[in-house]
């Protein structure tokens, strides 16, 4: 998935992940209620589909996750690509 790619129904990904509305939302800092509104259709803003993203597709720990690491990475992705794909597939192998 591209990087703010719109995730079509977060609520059928909350419901597969059988979580509630607190629990699903509360893990990108997004109220149950506002949370609420994005299932019933209102538009995402891009920063909430990429937390969702990241937290929930790509199973990234938000708390672990720090500006520095973000930048390293995105450096990385940008500046050498086959370290970065390198990297990539060996934590991944990790999982």
């Amino acid at each position: 998935m591209k990087p703010f790619a719109r995730i079509q129904n977060p609520r059928d990904l909350r419901k597969k992940l059988g979580l509630n509305q607190m629990q699903f939302w509360s893990q990108i800092g997004v109220t149950q209620s506002g949370g609420s509104r994005y299932e019933s259709g209102r538009s995402m803003p891009r920063p909430v589909r990429e937390l969702l993203r990241l937290v929930y597709v790509k199973r990234v720990p938000l708390a672990r996750a720090d500006g520095a690491d973000l930048r390293v990475a995105e450096y990385l992705r940008q500046h050498k690509p086959a370290l970065y794909k390198s990297v990539r597939a060996r934590v991944s192998s990790m999982s």
